[in-house]
């Protein structure tokens, strides 16, 4: 039976993995040197087992040496990664305890150096010395990755009337990355700026001498360097027409750049209770609403809701209760709340009555400290009470369409003591719903300073009509999606333009702008831990952040893979163990981040000996 005909079938289907028993456990190790002798910290290190659909990826130490959590016994390919060289590639047979060196040669061809570049990396080099240079760097950052990464339009060259021709098709394009045909209206600001932003980028990615200058970074070091990641490939959508089952470019040679993110599936994340991983699905197929992978074995499930276009129900947004339930938003004709019990795999679902919002908007979930939730509507937000099975509804003051735009929410929350939280990305407005008078109270995000480049041009921004999730005003913060800590009195919320975080006070709604380690970091979503660490998403980099908020730090983890366009975050903690899931969604993969302690390191490498 073809994967598409059990797609079509309305029960869970079940997507083939390697099933065959193993010897115990084994260990991996090794060092990484330069041909100059050189060992090097922070050097990315993965390995596949041959049949499988995971990838297990770890850093080099102060030593450039690594080793591997125990992996199961079987034929690898093994491959290490930094950038400025080439990839060291090798495969072992582990059977019993193994070690694997690699001499990584440097790289001497400059384009497939830049192709290797994160995105954050990439921008960060656009020239900026000049007013008109940095004006036209914060219209590529805010305007130019609206659908796709900065990497992705980065990586190619272009001369200017080349570069004029892809704004041309940009200016048009919405948020949903969907040519809505010649007849489309232009963005407003993409229009006034198209040709000194073709001229600035030709500078910087055309056939020329590059205006680019690209800074060094330091490779993941200490805390950064003992985490592991665990990669699980999820199948491309069989329905997008591509022809293949896996992404060709999955992210993992950097040399060869950034992937088309065409037939990919994953978009929300959670981890079960049990550590079982799943994910939504916002793009048309015919076969998956909710998919489950298996942490052990990689196999993935699809769970499906129906549609009444025949396919099935997509969606978005994702949150796990208290129960180990998943909270999902699901359009089967009109965009409702769904609730998969994970004990059965059943799904239900439940609209809002008539005369009240469906839910909408991107649609972002959350369980507030009495155990309601939260969910996005196009207008504001509603609350459900999963006893009763009664929604409530709150409305923004600023309508969802405006004279200035798209007034829809973005993200949502819920604090400890039950009130809700919403934004209105596009308006730089952050709502609470007051559970205990039912009213909606505005807090207006501060403005980005940006007089100095825009100061000219404030007549002009102050007559669009057309602002929305990725056309906003160049002084925008661009609140996103958020997180609350759940044992304190604070909303976090990410700012997409302003590279910031916002924390603001539940109680007195004091608000405080936090500026990113990176001014070309652009924040998407926000879980926070149990011990009110903030980890956040940053959804043009291939990285992710953590920051202590009582010490003012920041942690800031790499991702062993291109192209990332990460758009949640979800946290699992089992006594003193935290997990990390995040949709690895250009690439079409999930992925796991884990804490190695230096007592467990030590461990491994005495095992490893």
């Amino acid at each position: 039976m073809n994967t598409l005909r059990m797609m079509l079938l309305a029960c869970a289907t079940i997507l083939p993995v390697v099933t065959a028993s193993h010897a115990a456990d084994q260990i991996l190790a090794g060092a990484i040197t330069a041909r100059s002798g050189q060992k090097l910290e922070g050097v990315t290190v993965s390995a596949k087992r041959e049949g499988s659909t995971i990838t297990t990826s770890v850093y080099t130490d102060t030593a450039g040496a690594y080793v591997f959590p125990p992996l199961p016994a079987g034929k690898y390919r093994v491959w290490a990664q930094a950038l400025g060289f080439e990839t060291g590639k090798g495969a072992v047979e582990l059977s019993a305890a193994r070690r694997h060196d690699f001499t990584l040669q440097e790289m001497t061809d400059p384009e497939r150096r830049f192709r290797q570049l994160p995105g954050e990396m990439m921008v960060a080099a656009l020239p900026e010395a000049s007013v008109d240079d940095a004006r036209m760097k914060k219209i590529f950052m805010n305007n130019c990755t609206g659908c796709h990464s900065s990497s992705y339009a980065l990586q190619f060259r272009f001369d200017e009337a080349g570069w004029s021709r892809i704004i041309d098709l940009m200016k048009v394009v919405p948020v949903t990355g969907v040519y809505p045909g010649p007849n489309a209206k232009s963005n407003q600001i993409m229009e006034r700026h198209q040709k000194q932003l073709a001229a600035y980028l030709a500078r910087a990615r055309g056939p020329g001498e590059s205006s680019m200058k690209i800074a060094a970074r330091p490779r993941p070091a200490g805390e950064s360097a003992r985490v592991v990641w665990t990669l699980y490939d999820v199948p491309l959508n069989p329905d997008a027409g591509i022809g293949t089952r896996y992404n060709a470019n999955d992210g993992t040679d950097w040399a060869q750049g950034t992937t088309s993110k065409l037939g990919q599936l994953p978009h929300d994340g959670a981890l079960g209770l049990d550590g079982t991983i799943y994910f939504t699905s916002n793009n048309p197929n015919r076969g998956v609403t909710i998919g489950k992978v298996d942490p052990a074995t990689g196999a993935v499930k699809y769970l499906k809701a129906d549609a009444v276009n025949g396919l099935a129900a997509t969606a978005h947004g994702l949150v796990r209760d208290r129960a180990g339930n998943l909270w999902f938003d699901v359009n089967p004709g009109r965009r409702a709340l769904g609730k998969l019990d994970t004990a059965t795999e059943k799904i239900a679902i439940y609209q809002t009555p008539e005369g009240m919002a469906p839910l909408g908007g991107a649609v972002t979930l959350d369980i507030d400290g009495k155990g309601m939730v939260w969910a996005s509507t196009p207008s504001g937000a509603v609350r459900f009470d999963p006893v009763t099975e009664k929604f409530t509804e709150f409305k923004s003051n600023i309508p969802e369409k405006n004279a200035r735009g798209l007034g829809a929410t973005y993200g949502a929350a819920g604090d400890r003591d039950g009130n809700g939280w919403w934004s209105q990305m596009a308006m730089d407005t952050v709502y609470k719903g007051d559970i205990a008078t039912g009213k909606a109270i505005e807090i207006k995000i501060p403005d980005v300073k940006v007089d100095r480049i825009f100061g000219e041009d404030r007549a002009f921004y102050e007559t669009v009509s057309d602002l929305g999730f990725n056309a906003p005003l160049p002084w925008s913060q661009g609140p996103r999606r958020m997180g609350t800590d759940k044992n304190a009195d604070l909303l976090w919320v990410c700012n997409s333009f302003g590279s910031s975080f916002a924390r603001i006070n539940t109680k007195t709604l004091e608000t405080t702008i936090i500026p990113l380690p990176d001014p070309t970091m652009q924040a998407y979503h926000i879980a926070v831990d149990s011990k009110h660490n903030v980890w956040g998403n940053l959804w043009t980099s291939d990285r992710i952040v953590r920051l202590d908020p009582a010490a003012s730090a920041w942690t800031v983890f790499d991702l062993p893979v291109r192209g990332t366009e990460i758009r949640h975050i979800a946290l699992l903690e089992r006594g003193d163990k935290l997990s990390v899931v995040v949709p690895v969604y250009r690439t079409s993969q999930m992925g796991v981040l884990t804490l190695r302690s230096e007592a467990e390191l030590a461990a491994l490498k005495a095992r490893a000996r």
